[in-house]
């Protein structure tokens, strides 16, 4: 049997946007002659979808748009990804489409992701299906990782998931797979979601797996993709790639894709950034640049009394390595301002960070306004180290 396996970048809430994509690939895998074209979990509706999967008339559309993609699903079955309401809840469940009719629904047994917790009931979990003479067994979402012992006659086990990137994932993802497909002896097929939704990111690394639990097709990392497995072919093996090394790498990438994502599914284009000459500002300069193109991103150097020269030439270096616009504001005058203001309160004080934080004050403050009359959206270079000590200024420059 020949699998298209469909990796698509979809967005929360846009039905018809989400139903326009599948289709498309559906033409797409039947003018390659493939026999069954799946799809990620939650594919119609973009996940994570929260409250959304609460909303009656929300998951009707979902529904309604399932009809139309059934009705382009004639030669070819097709496993789509969506939320169905049922009488005891909401379940995320796997559609099996045949001869252009919905034949039935395959629902997650186990609700572990805390963004579904609430919005998602169990089901009952994996279902056997015959397409095209092959038999499989359909599971949703992470239901692959706990069960076991398919039913022997079982030649594939297809896996819609919606799993989301974290350091380390990928490797541990295909280890347990080429354990299961080795064990079961069956194909293993996966198609994940991709790109980013909220402040979550998909990494994709959809793949499949044959009987002899070998990695024989796996698909690209942050991107949209689209490949055909064909379960009767013989194809080379490829290594299961170990993420230990790449791990600097890949994390760029997903902030790159989620930045991207977020500012595309938004209907934003520009982004301004503080720049300091620091290592956390130039680190975000940089990904925007990337995912939204230099044209596209601002800086503003706002030199204090406090700031070196060299501090000053590093971010107009790195601005111009970039390509981005900027523009240099000393906010020295603005300063002693503030601080002669404050002198009937806090005159006659010892210096700390007081005087330390006014002039992060006063960067905000002018960089949210060339967010106000300019439209750009502001970028937080703050980090983990910031957040865990409880030093982060939300909007600090």
């Amino acid at each position: 049997m020949k699998i298209a396996i469909a990796q698509l970048n979809y967005t929360i809430g846009d039905v018809d946007g989400n139903a326009s994509k599948i289709i498309d690939s559906i033409h797409k895998a039947k003018a390659q002659h493939a026999d069954l074209v799946i799809f990620a979990e939650q594919a119609v509706s973009g996940t994570p979808a929260f409250d959304l999967l609460r909303k009656t008339t929300f998951l009707e559309l979902c529904e309604d748009a399932l009809v139309e993609i059934a009705s382009c699903c004639d030669g070819i079955a097709a496993i789509v990804g969506l939320p169905i309401l049922t009488a005891d809840g909401t379940i995320s469940a796997a559609a099996l489409i045949q001869d252009r009719k919905v034949l039935r629904y395959i629902g997650k047994k186990y609700i572990t992701a805390r963004r579904e917790m609430g919005f998602l009931v169990p089901s009952k979990g994996y279902e056997y299906a015959t397409i095209k003479g092959h038999k499989c067994a359909i599971i949703v979402g992470d239901d692959l990782s706990r069960e076991r012992d398919f039913d022997q006659s079982v030649e594939t086990v297809i896996s819609i998931n919606a799993r989301k990137y974290g350091k380390g994932t990928m490797t541990y993802r295909y280890e347990m797979m080429r354990n299961l497909a080795f064990v079961e002896s069956k194909n293993l097929v996966l198609v994940n979601q991709v790109g980013g939704s909220t402040d979550i990111v998909y990494d994709g690394t959809s793949g499949a797996l044959n009987s002899r639990g070998e990695l024989v097709l796996m698909m690209k990392n942050f991107e949209e993709d689209f490949q055909i497995f064909d379960t009767k072919a013989s194809a080379r093996p490829i290594t299961i790639p170990s993420t230990y090394n790449d791990r600097t790498r890949l994390v760029y990438e997903a902030a790159r894709c989620g930045l991207r994502d977020f500012f595309r599914k938004n209907g934003y284009r520009k982004a301004s950034i503080g720049l300091s000459g620091g290592i956390d500002s130039a680190v975000v300069a940089s990904i925007a640049a990337d995912a939204l193109g230099a044209e596209n991103v601002r800086a503003l150097l706002m030199p204090s009394p406090f700031s070196s020269l060299e501090s000053v030439e590093d971010a107009k270096e790195l601005a111009r390595n970039l390509g981005i616009e900027y523009n240099v504001i000393p906010i020295s005058e603005i300063y002693t301002s503030v601080v002669n203001t404050l002198k009937p309160v806090i005159g006659g004080t010892e210096f700390d960070a007081t005087e330390e934080n006014i002039q992060t004050r006063i960067r905000t403050v002018l960089l949210m306004a060339l967010q106000n009359k300019t439209d750009y959206i502001l970028l937080n270079s703050s980090n983990k180290s910031e957040n865990a000590l409880g030093l982060c200024t939300l909007y600090r420059p």
